[in-house]
């Protein structure tokens, strides 16, 4: 009699679990048109997607002030660009009709479409960036997400329907590029180049990064994209190559997830625009925008909005080229538009 009454319970919880999804969703629906391709969408990395997480972080690495965010609807918000970043074009390309807020200043259902916990100047390591400061290194941003996944399951009030609901989210995975420019080549605060060749370093940083991924995987990530580090000379070379290899590991290992690799250099393309690599603000001693100070008028011909980050135009083009690839070497071994529709 009381094990009926416990299994009864337990599906009676169930139940009211799919309601709420469903009286959600629908909800989502009419208030902004039809739903996206995927339920949520939760991103991880670096200031090339942060949404402002480092606002109220003690640190150097930080852009809520103008010219930053000049062309971004409601202006300065913490993004390291003039307007949208990459992930608010694919948000946008995957259906969604909000930008993915910021986990440090999100609560409440909202949380069920995602939330961004990149942070600018983090990486792999936890060491990495602090050289200007407190930054939300990788590790702290899957432990935010354990964080998400308890209050997901708790608004579900099913565990089990939650990581259901989560398998079928999509997860960005962007960093790595400060474990080069904020940890090994900054000599003076790290001795990382000391110790290890360029090889023996890439090698490090995959096999603590792929435990990451592994963590990510275990909160309920199902569709993965994981983008490669930005080229700097043949420094990152043996990095990409071993992410690479990595994804093709994650998938023959894991059959119910689907990773991909989004090739940085190439889906990035500065060549294309007329000034290719010329910031279009003036910049500080950091590389970052001069606050208040005037900017380029022709900012869609630029690719640099400040030493290190992308203008708005080239982040169209590069979400655009990760979405829905224009060469084989854009993504490996599909897109994200084939990642989305997979069902696992």
């Amino acid at each position: 009699m009381a094990t009926n009454y416990v299994m009864g319970f337990r599906w009676f919880k169930m139940i009211l679990g799919v309601l709420v999804v469903s009286i959600l969703l629908s909800q989502y629906s009419c208030v902004y048109g039809e739903a996206p391709q995927v339920p949520c969408f939760f991103i991880f990395g670096d200031s090339l997607v942060d949404s402002g997480n480092n606002n109220y972080l003690p640190t150097l690495a930080k852009v809520n002030y103008l010219p930053y965010g000049v062309d971004f609807p409601i202006g300065a918000t913490g993004r390291f660009c003039n307007g949208r970043t990459t992930v608010d074009i694919l948000a946008e390309l995957l259906g969604f009709k909000k930008p993915i807020p910021p986990f440090a200043t999100t609560w409440g259902l909202v949380i069920l479409r995602g939330l961004n916990y990149a942070s600018g100047a983090a990486g792999i390591r936890a060491e990495s960036g602090t050289e200007m400061g407190v930054n939300v290194n990788l590790d702290q941003q899957l432990r935010n997400h354990h964080l998400t996944v308890l209050r997901i399951a708790s608004i579900l009030r099913h565990k089990a329907l939650a990581l259901k609901y989560l398998n079928k989210c999509f997860y960005f995975m962007g960093i790595g590029n400060n474990d080069y420019i904020n940890n090994y080549f900054q000599t003076q605060y790290f001795n990382t180049s000391r110790i290890y060749t360029l090889e023996q370093y890439a090698s490090v940083l995959i096999e603590q990064y792929s435990q990451q991924i592994m963590t990510l995987y275990s909160y309920g990530a199902r569709k993965v994209a994981l983008v490669g580090v930005a080229p700097i000379g043949n420094a990152t070379e043996p990095f990409n190559e071993k992410l690479r290899a990595l994804v093709d590991k994650l998938n023959a290992d894991l059959e119910d997830a689907q990773f991909i690799y989004v090739n940085a250099s190439s889906v990035s393309r500065p060549a294309d625009f007329k000034v290719p690599n010329i910031s279009c603000c003036a910049v500080n001693e950091l590389g970052l925008c001069n606050p208040s100070e005037p900017v380029c008028q022709n900012r869609s011909d630029y690719a640099l909005w400040d030493s290190f980050h992308p203008t708005e135009a080239a982040n169209i083009a590069s979400a655009g080229r990760a979405y829905s690839s224009q060469d084989p070497s854009d993504t490996y071994p599909m897109d994200i538009s084939h990642l989305v529709q997979l069902s696992l």
